[in-house]
């Protein structure tokens, strides 16, 4: 037990540039990951996965591009990964202070979406097309790694899909049109950040890479309905209409491509 670093005792690398700061813990998101922040920098703990160095590739990679964290250091002792970035500026979009601004909100969102989509992805170090999406989609449903009770009420069931596997052969018989981007792979309000009236932060880049821009759009359409209607605080904001992304965007819905990338999402 680690009583600087709770649960694990961390690299000395990382000890050295965290030992004695103040920290609290974040529990915002879906993740499993120990999250510890302090003032200048934020300390993620995740078990150790492949796609972890890939993540780490992409950050540095996006250093100077985007308004991403900065590798501090990064360490992996083939059980954990241990990633010290620096910390960002500014609330989640999720705050009650954007809801009750939605017309900023959704001009903010569709900042983010566009900031991803002017970067030059020639020499991007990691792609998350269809083909990586849906051969991690089967690895997950052969392995029953799909949380069904994080799914929506209408995808499995009656009326919806039997099961995971039925979704997915769904998935792979029914691939839209692709449309390449920088794609951050799950840009929820939570992993975007706003400072004095613009995007200061992207996070949580575990899924960043060359894919589609519709999977980005259809995330953060889908988050800023479930934060309007209040699904993860109680509150509900009536006039945050998670259709004014489009029109802050300047893209029509398309309807087809929204439903796929949602559907999709329910096998992670």
């Amino acid at each position: 037990m680690d009583k600087e670093h709770g649960a694990f005792a961390v690299p000395e690398s990382i000890r050295k540039l965290t030992a004695g700061k103040a920290f609290s813990t974040d529990g915002v998101g879906m993740s499993k990951a120990q999250v510890m922040v302090f003032e200048d920098c934020v300390l993620k703990i995740v078990p150790y996965r492949e796609k972890n160095e890939e993540t780490v590739r992409v950050m540095r990679w996006l250093e100077n591009k985007l308004p991403v964290p900065k590798v501090l250091c990064y360490e992996c002792d083939g059980e954990r990964q241990y990633l010290l970035m620096s910390r960002l500026p500014g609330r989640m979009a999720c705050d009650a202070y954007y809801l009750e601004r939605p017309d900023e909100l959704a001009a903010r969102l569709a900042e983010a979406i566009r900031m991803l989509w002017s970067i030059d992805v020639s020499d991007c170090p990691r792609v998350r097309d269809l083909d990586t999406e849906l051969r991690e989609a089967r690895f997950r449903v052969e392995n029953n790694l799909v949380n069904l009770e994080l799914a929506e009420p209408a995808t499995f069931g009656p009326g919806g899909f039997k099961d995971p596997e039925h979704l997915l052969d769904w998935l792979e018989r029914n691939r839209p049109g692709y449309e390449p981007a920088l794609s951050h792979g799950d840009l929820c309000l939570p992993n975007i950040l706003i400072d004095n009236g613009r995007i200061s932060g992207l996070i949580d880049l575990g899924d960043t890479g060359i894919g589609d821009r519709w999977r980005d759009i259809a995330l953060c359409w889908r988050s800023m309905r479930r934060n309007a209607e209040g699904a993860f605080g109680g509150k509900v904001y009536p006039d945050a209409r998670a259709e004014m992304l489009f029109d802050a965007l300047g893209v029509k819905p398309d309807a087809e491509k929204l439903r796929y990338y949602l559907l999709l999402d329910e096998l992670f």
